[in-house]
């Protein structure tokens, strides 16, 4: 393995500064690697057991930080909608259109929610693609259904009153068993 770069003094202090103005753990831990490094000469071995990274993690840090300077350690994350069709925005204006017909009580089909998403995006897509935009705009399956399409109120009304349950009800009372002392 070849020996490790210095990163020079003048790094020393920026890394201090930027440690005071982390903003999450994990940015707090990137610059912590690059300056236990830079301050104590540490390896990586040993820095990744104090900040508690596996060594890879932590040579992979400092040579985006040897490449790229101080921009690499403020990033957000590793997470994040890299793959995306429609921006957060688009997404929006395109659900625009279908919150009058959802706010008047219609019936909304997924259906022409995924046309639409497809004619803006200029591709096809699964429809767990449009599931998943509804949720993140907070839109939810709600199908209010009071009675079924095909019931009979009278029937009902029949079978409640002709029924073995309303028969057994009656006869329950009768058969109790006393418990005794002795």
């Amino acid at each position: 393995m070849r020996p490790a770069q210095p990163l020079g003094s003048r790094s020393v202090a920026e890394l201090r500064e930027l440690l005071s103005g982390a903003k999450s753990r994990s940015q707090y831990q990137r610059i912590q690697s690059v300056w236990l490094r830079a301050s104590l000469g540490l390896s990586s071995e040993e820095v990744g057991r104090a900040v508690g990274w596996h060594p890879a993690s932590v040579r992979r840090v400092q040579a985006a930080y040897l490449k790229e300077g101080t921009a690499a350690l403020c990033t957000v994350g590793r997470g994040g909608r890299r793959h995306e069709n429609l921006s957060l925005e688009e997404e929006e204006e395109l659900l625009k259109g279908f919150k009058s017909l959802a706010a008047r009580g219609g019936v909304l089909e997924v259906s022409a929610v995924k046309a639409a998403y497809e004619a803006r995006a200029g591709h096809a897509v699964a429809k767990s693609t449009v599931y998943r935009m509804l949720r993140r705009h907070g839109w939810r399956k709600f199908a209010p259904r009071p009675c079924h399409p095909k019931s009979d109120p009278a029937r009902q009304e029949t079978f409640k009153k002709n029924s073995a349950h309303g028969s057994r009800r009656k006869s329950r009372g009768s058969h109790s068993k006393s418990v005794g002392s002795g």
